[in-house]
């Protein structure tokens, strides 16, 4: 960059350009977030104001931003937040990062959650909250409930914590701290729906990741044990246990993995109703079952 004045139109060429030749994509986007962070402004306003000169300061930072996404950082991570549903989500390199194909946990959850009801709100908990994404997100669609988040790492409980009050939800989520199930020490049932993004890449595959993923998210997040499916295993197993009869159980998985945790709920014999959500590529997304209403020992249908 020379030292010549720099205005915000003439800066985003330029940093298009830079970003196209070293292969970071998309390179026109790329630049719009970080000038628009540094500036404090909105992408659009970059158009706006295409003329306005920026000072030494803004030039500086700009630079720093450019030197920390060519050595892999995620622009999240840069600018420190993520759009997510409707939600614009602060995130920390102690959460993952909310995906779009993550949304598609929340529009199952929402085809079951019914809208607000005073007499009998319903209970929702969130396994491994990280950011609050899911939670949030239904939380905002569906005011009334009782919501819950549990994630083993105080840190990103404190993320979590950050965007329900950025929200105006701290009043309606309650977060605690523990593994998985842990917290609730087998005392604290009657979910109506448990709801989760577990960790589920294979572990001889997180390294192969891209440099973004591997080397700045966190690997706990990542981690789903040999086949992937270790988490998941917890989850079909334990959440039985605290959800109400004919509650719900949803996850995300891997693209390839629906059949397999589809195979692991079916073998539990505790869920009904199971199935596999795609997203809108195509891919496998989504694992839904329904606990299974037990009906009493001596009833016509139990024989």
């Amino acid at each position: 960059m020379s030292p010549e004045t720099w205005t915000v139109l003439t800066l985003l060429t330029w940093a298009t350009k830079y970003f196209t030749s070293h292969h970071i994509h998309p390179p026109r986007p790329t630049a719009e977030i970080l000038l628009a962070h540094v500036l404090g402004c909105k992408r659009i306003d970059l158009y706006i104001h295409y003329d306005r000169p920026l000072n030494p300061r803004e030039l500086a930072s700009f630079k720093t931003a450019i030197q920390r996404r060519l050595k892999g950082e995620p622009v999240a991570y840069i600018v420190g937040e993520r759009g997510f549903w409707s939600l614009d989500l602060d995130v920390t390199p102690d959460v993952l990062i909310p995906r779009p194909e993550t949304e598609i946990v929340v529009e199952t959850a929402l085809d079951i959650l019914p809208h607000k009801d005073v007499q009998r709100p319903q209970k929702i908990l969130d396994l491994g909250t990280g950011s609050g994404a899911i939670l949030l997100a239904l939380a905002m669609e569906r005011p009334g409930h009782l919501f819950y988040g549990i994630d083993r790492s105080p840190r990103a409980l404190r993320v979590a914590r950050g965007n329900a009050r950025k929200h105006g939800l701290e009043d309606e989520v309650h977060f605690l701290c523990g593994n998985w199930f842990d917290p609730l020490a087998y005392r604290q049932k009657g979910f109506h729906l448990i709801v989760s993004n577990p960790p589920y890449i294979r572990r001889s595959e997180v390294r192969h990741l891209a440099p973004e993923i591997s080397k700045y998210e966190p690997p706990r997040a990542l981690d789903g044990g040999r086949d992937g499916l270790d988490a998941v295993r917890v989850l079909i197993q334990q959440a039985h246990k605290f959800i109400i009869p004919s509650g719900w159980l949803i996850f995300e998985i891997g693209y390839d993995q629906g059949e397999d945790a589809k195979r692991l709920m079916e073998e539990s014999e505790a869920y009904v109703q199971i199935s596999v959500v795609k997203d809108y590529g195509g891919h496998d997304r989504v694992v839904q079952g329904m606990v299974e209403e037990k009906l009493p020992l001596g009833s016509e249908e139990s024989v």
